[in-house]
């Protein structure tokens, strides 16, 4: 208490501003992960009617297969926006588990810091692949 008898209460140790943009981070990253579920379920099965059920089957896929598919650039936005999304997507959903499950700050830090590198590593990799991809290697 104080002289004046009133009762004192500390202030929060993070400041109020800094709860609700991260309230709003926690928001998008939700319905990120509800929009990219579904888009990545049409995605997917769109990927998997076409190549098993149209295209005779993963028994003809192979490097020429490959090179003809990509060949479009319809495709190569379609599986690039597989590539992204499905990452994104898996790198969202282990940045939740990481916050759920570590104890430590240090740990945690780390642990996003090794997810943060490899996804962006597997996008700019994946994305170089499917933009570069020369049918005439020989």
């Amino acid at each position: 208490m104080s002289a004046a008898g009133q009762l004192r209460i500390d202030s929060p140790r993070t400041p109020q501003r800094r709860l609700r943009g991260r309230a709003n981070t926690e928001l998008y990253a939700w319905l990120f992960m509800r929009v990219s579920g579904v888009l990545l379920v049409v995605l997917v099965l769109g990927h998997l009617f076409i190549m098993n059920i149209l295209d005779g089957g993963v028994q003809r896929i192979n490097f020429a297969f490959v090179a003809g598919r990509w060949a479009s650039p319809f495709w190569q936005v379609w599986d690039l926006l597989m590539l992204w999304l499905a990452q994104l997507h898996g790198a969202n959903g282990l940045r939740t588990v990481i916050n759920d499950y570590t104890r430590k700050d240090a740990t945690r830090l780390g642990l996003k810091i090794a997810l943060y590198t490899a996804s962006a590593l597997v996008i700019a990799l994946g994305t170089l692949v499917i933009f570069t991809f020369d049918p005439n290697i020989t």
